[in-house]
């Protein structure tokens, strides 16, 4: 009998994970890339941070794959705490739709979805309607989960040890509540964890005393995802994912000492176990919520104390271009030199974070990079608007040739990202398909990175401080860069042909090798603008 259940909870939980995986991947097809500007857009403002939290998490079906998500944000330095926060209060509301729908009776109608739905995707021409079959497939494996978990359950109706323990639960909640967050804790989803205690007041095993300490204890072992993913993150990571931990907890004391009447409540609000359970879910995270989004401010306060540190936020937009200033073009092109100069910091940051991500394999690197690269596009189009309506005011044979140089210096810095893109992709694959690279192979790449990053430092400090000997000291070290490529290609070439080094390891080694060469040259070319600009006031003067 032991076997029966544990093989059918085995098998039902994969079904549901499974389902929640094809439902919540049709949504984010569908939805694009939405999810980033969604946040992007609605986080400024709390409540509109706790809609944006709510509507992502709907999409990704998992409260804790929207707090990791914030997690990545905030080691971009994207959002700031109270941001964040917002978005989380939203994420936990946004997490009660799938219990919702989990907790309707369509055991009848199971096999008719997921025939629907293969059927949808299978002979659908557009993408669109695939899409839709696969998430309807997703609700009928997720559903038929629900069922086989329900069935192999069945047996412990005679099991007089279990029965025992969901009395002792009854009688003391705060047992259930700490099972269950350990449990949820686990396996990582307070939906599946629900989705077990729906089944198992599907065969009577529980009753709504016994299942409210069980979904109070779910949404707090469901903080544990964000937990584990702010390990190693930035401050602001950290913060979040303790203010989420810290925010549950608050609201499952809050409720636990008002549980008798918020089960009564409970009890009112549906005629079956599974839709009261469902119900008190979504009552305790919109509650909780709407009690604690008043105090956001105060919250950030406590957790920059439990967490102390510098928070580091990174504006996506420009911070420098003022249209007001455009009238005075020598005044509006120094802005865009600070402007260019952000840009290059951040692009030193990527530089720096390729080759983590390269040497000890951070995927949290990875997805940093791929942030930030998209804030050197944003600013980068900015500056280009800027600088042609700078471009449309009477301007002077001098100042028509830095416009023309300061555009074209956007430009390399915008590319000097794609290159760091470049060997971002080739970082993930080496990754993903586990390839090795010799400890001659890391020496020789921190060498030229260093070598390069200086070359890209130098270019940018000239560009900032109009120095022309920093430019001409770019300058010189191109060649070296050059001869510093050439010579590691060769010295890889030479292990490859001898068999020392993996032949796909090569490739992407090579492939490394081209792009730090061509940011080295971007990093020149600024120099050169620099050199050019500086020698023609000299020549004015």
């Amino acid at each position: 009998m032991v076997l029966t259940i544990i093989f059918g909870l085995i098998g039902g939980l994969g079904l549901f994970f499974l389902g929640m995986h094809q439902v919540s991947e049709g949504l984010q097809k569908i939805a694009g890339n939405k999810i980033h500007q969604i946040l992007e857009a609605l986080s400024k403002n709390p409540f509109k941070g706790v809609l944006a939290g709510a509507v992502i998490t709907t999409i990704l079906q998992s409260s804790s794959a929207t707090s990791v998500i914030l997690i990545g944000f905030a080691n971009a330095g994207l959002l700031n705490l109270q941001q964040a926060m917002s978005i989380i209060f939203g994420a936990n509301i946004g997490t009660t739709s799938t219990v919702q729908i989990v907790s309707l009776n369509l055991e009848d109608y199971i096999l008719p979805i997921i025939g629907i739905g293969v059927a949808i995707y299978l002979f659908s021409r557009k993408k669109v309607y695939q899409y839709i079959g696969f998430i309807l497939l997703g609700f009928g494996l997720l559903f038929l989960g629900i069922s086989i978990m329900s069935q192999s359950l069945n047996p412990l109706r005679n099991y007089p040890y279990f029965i025992d323990l969901l009395v002792k639960v009854a009688k003391n909640p705060l047992l259930g509540i700490f099972l269950s967050a350990l449990f949820t804790a686990i396996i990582q989803s307070s939906g599946a964890t629900i989705a077990i205690i729906i089944s198992l007041s599907l065969q009577g095993l529980i009753g709504l005393d016994a299942a409210i300490p069980f979904m109070l204890g779910a949404n707090i072992g469901t903080c544990a995802t964000a937990l584990l993913a702010s390990i190693g993150s930035s401050i602001t990571g950290k913060r979040i994912a303790v203010g989420h931990i810290l925010c549950k907890i608050v609201g499952v004391v809050i409720f636990y000492i008002f549980l008798k009447q918020f089960t009564f409540l409970a009890s009112l609000t549906g005629n079956t176990v599974p839709r009261q359970v469902a119900n008190a879910h979504t009552i305790f995270n919109v509650a909780d919520t709407l009690i604690q989004l008043p105090f956001l401010p105060k919250i950030a306060k406590i957790l920059t104390l439990l967490v102390p540190g510098e928070e580091h936020i990174i504006k996506k937009g420009t911070l420098y271009l003022e249209k007001r200033l455009i009238n005075t073009p020598s005044i509006a092109m120094g802005q865009v030199t600070k402007e260019l100069v952000r840009m290059g910091d951040i692009s030193l940051v990527m530089l720096k974070n390729a080759l983590s991500a390269l040497v000890e394999n951070s995927e949290r690197m990875i997805e940093d990079i791929y942030l930030k690269e998209d804030i050197l596009n944003t600013i980068h189009r900015e500056i280009t608007r800027y600088l042609v309506q700078v471009a449309q005011k009477s301007l002077s044979p001098s100042q028509s040739q830095r416009l023309t140089h300061l555009m074209n210096i956007s430009g390399h810095i915008e590319r000097v990202g794609d290159h760091i893109e470049n060997i971002t992709e080739l970082a993930e694959t080496k990754i993903n398909e586990k390839l090795p690279f010799s400890p001659k192979a890391v020496k020789d790449l921190t060498y030229i990175f260093s070598k390069v990053e200086t070359s890209l430092r130098y270019a940018l400090k000239a560009l900032k401080k109009s120095d022309m000997d920093i430019a001409t000291i770019v300058a010189k070290r191109e060649d070296e860069i050059d001869r510093i490529e050439e010579q590691l290609r060769d010295e890889h070439i030479d292990r490859l042909c001898k068999g020392v080094c993996n032949p796909e390891s090569g490739i992407i080694y090579i492939d490394i090798l081209s792009n730090l060469e061509r940011i080295a040259d971007h990093a020149y070319n600024i120099s050169k603008m620099v050199l050019d600009e500086l020698t023609n006031r000299q020549h004015l003067a």
